[in-house]
């Protein structure tokens, strides 16, 4: 995995362009890019002036970095981003996403702070809503942009009714900061913990006129699109005066109670806070995040609603197209290492390489490849290795080829000398030209690395001296007749003999080409079955999350005596179970 650039301060991540238009940076895109770690991504939103960067500072281990702002103005526009490496997850990377302050007067566009609303729902994995006082009406009417998430962000290019029950798939988990609390916790004169506040908040009331509806309409939101949901208080940290220089004070200068509800706010959401994954529970890297948030900002600048579904098919293809890449430049580069050995003594020999270094690039493929559909990307993965395969095939029988004939025209000096000088041209010439090339032939074969080819360019050879040898032994007056007819059946018998040795290789070469290509195939399937057992897995997992949320949120509306909507969570409950049962597997790679 790509190590983590160290970011000294946050970046722009969205631009804010007069509070209208919506762009993506390219510097910080290109930082993202950069991060091939999973990624733990935390949002916070809130009303401007509610103290979200300090926060965002806090989960940084910084007390500078994102603008807390001393004056009525916001200071974040469009939504900034801080990566560091995750104090707890090795080989991880913690995204910080702080967002301008929703209902900024100065700007004028409600349409304006719901995208951003959804774009900070969208990238993270955990969603922080700041806020400050109580959580009343007054609070839940600042968090309306949740109710306008179905309007804003389309799960599916399809969207059915069915749909609203896998916002929790999609969703980060919720957690409500409450700022400058006051209150005592406790209820019918019981004390109550920040978690029970929050879920006593959020009960519904009875009933069916308007004024009802509203007031259900965005806790029915929170409870019914969020995996899971949290809630911090807190003291005011400083006194007035002091809150306008709150990033120059030592802890040991701000309110006690503070530093120790901020204490376990960092350590809750540093520990709890999952990594951002797709539906399906593949994870998101800081590379596939840039994809998704360029498509999201592209969709909502084009005017259309960002289809979630959509831009995790493009993700699909941008990555696995980079698998491919990847894969095929681990290859080459793995056998480039090996050409050096060329040529191999047998093609055994080189296949045995070509299946170490396949190997390991499947597994770099499968390491990066997402929602491959039918193995396309992977059957083209074979295709190219199997192409590239017979390149290098091809080139350790031109080393072979080369490496013989220098071996040969070394082995034979001597005998081409004679032959020039026509020192075989004589009586009893015959004899002495078949002890040369019988000692040529007997060093050649006794010389090892010759590779696939020794056989080939030794029959080449010896054709190539027929008409020499034909004209020696006509040339040599002490062989009789029938000698030279000897001479000539030997040496044909020889050339046959050579012939059937080459055809029983290349069989061998065939066969074994054959094999190569039945064991590339159970090795493609094999990792394609523990990719998809993998793939099922997290699935399950993801899953049994929801199931949770779901019978919790099931509970819930069973306490408050909303029976009618229990049924409609028990047939969600139920779907969800059947797909977590077991399936028969089926994949194919040829």
């Amino acid at each position: 995995m790509a190590p983590l650039v160290p970011m000294q301060q946050p970046i722009c991540l969205i631009e804010n362009v007069e509070g209208s238009k919506l762009v993506f940076n390219k510097e910080a895109e290109k930082i993202l890019l950069e991060i091939s770690q999973p990624v733990v991504v935390v949002a916070i939103v809130g009303k401007y002036r509610t103290g979200k960067s300090y926060l965002m500072n806090k989960l940084a281990g910084r007390r500078t970095g994102f603008a807390l702002g001393s004056s009525i103005q916001s200071k974040t526009k469009g939504i900034w981003m801080w990566c560091v490496p995750h104090p707890e997850k090795s080989g991880h990377t913690l995204v910080l996403l702080d967002t301008e302050g929703l209902g900024d007067v100065e700007k004028g566009d409600c349409k304006n702070d719901a995208w951003i609303f959804s774009l900070a729902v969208m990238l993270s994995s955990s969603l922080v809503f700041n806020s400050l006082g109580t959580i009343d009406q007054q609070s839940m009417e600042q968090l309306h942009y949740v109710t306008e998430l179905t309007k804003l962000i389309k799960l599916k290019s399809t969207t059915t009714k069915e749909d609203t029950g896998e916002y929790k798939r999609y969703f980060p988990s919720f957690t409500w900061c409450v700022r400058d609390f006051t209150l005592i916790l406790e209820k019918d004169g019981k004390a109550i913990t920040e978690d029970e506040y929050l879920m006593s908040s959020l009960e519904l009331k009875k009933g069916s006129d308007k004024k009802i509806k509203d007031y259900n309409l965005p806790r029915e939101c929170i409870l019914h699109f969020f995996h899971g949901h949290k809630c911090f208080v807190f003291d005011r940290p400083a006194s007035k005066k002091k809150l306008q220089i709150l990033e120059e004070l030592e802890e040991s200068e701000l309110e006690e109670e503070f530093v120790e509800q901020a204490t376990r706010f960092y350590s809750y959401m540093i520990h709890h806070s999952r990594v951002k994954s797709l539906a399906g529970g593949a994870e998101v890297t800081g590379r596939m995040l840039a994809v998704l948030g360029s498509s999201y900002v592209t969709a909502i600048q084009s005017g259309t609603v960002p289809c979630m579904e959509n831009a995790v098919l493009a993700l699909a293809e941008i990555e696995n197209n980079g698998a491919l890449q990847d894969a095929m430049s681990k290859y080459l580069c793995d056998m480039d290492k090996q050409v050096q050995k060329f040529p191999t003594e047998t093609q055994q020999e080189f296949l045995n390489m070509h299946m170490e270094c396949e190997k390991v690039a499947i597994q770099v493929f499968m390491g990066r490849s997402l929602n491959d559909k039918d193995q396309k990307y992977q059957r083209k993965l074979k295709e190219l290795l199997d192409n590239k395969m017979n390149d290098y095939s091809t080139k350790n029988e031109k080393a072979s080829r080369d490496f013989c004939r220098k071996l040969l025209q070394e082995l034979s000096a001597n005998m081409e000398n004679d032959i020039l000088a026509g020192k075989y041209s004589v009586p009893g010439g015959h004899k002495h030209y078949l002890m040369q090339k019988l000692n040529v032939m007997e060093s050649y074969n006794s010389r090892p690395g010759k590779g696939v080819k020794s056989l080939e360019v030794m029959q080449e050879y010896i054709a190539e001296k027929k008409d020499i040898e034909a004209a020696i032994i006509k040339a040599d007056e002490t062989l009789t007749e029938k000698e030279r007819q000897l001479a000539e059946e030997h040496a044909k018998a020889e050339n046959e003999k050579r012939e059937k040795e080459i055809v029983e290789q290349n069989n061998r070469n065939l066969q074994q080409r054959m094999d190569d290509q039945q064991r590339s195939f159970e090795q493609h399937k094999s990792m394609l079955m523990d990719k998809m057992e993998q793939d099922r897995k997290m699935m399950i997992q993801q899953n049994e999350l929801v199931i949770s949320q779901k019978l919790k949120e099931q509970e819930m509306m069973m306490n408050q005596g909303f029976n009618n909507r229990m049924s409609d969570l028990q047939k969600e409950i139920d779907r969800l179970r059947e797909a977590n049962k077991p399936k028969p597997r089926r994949c194919s790679v040829m």
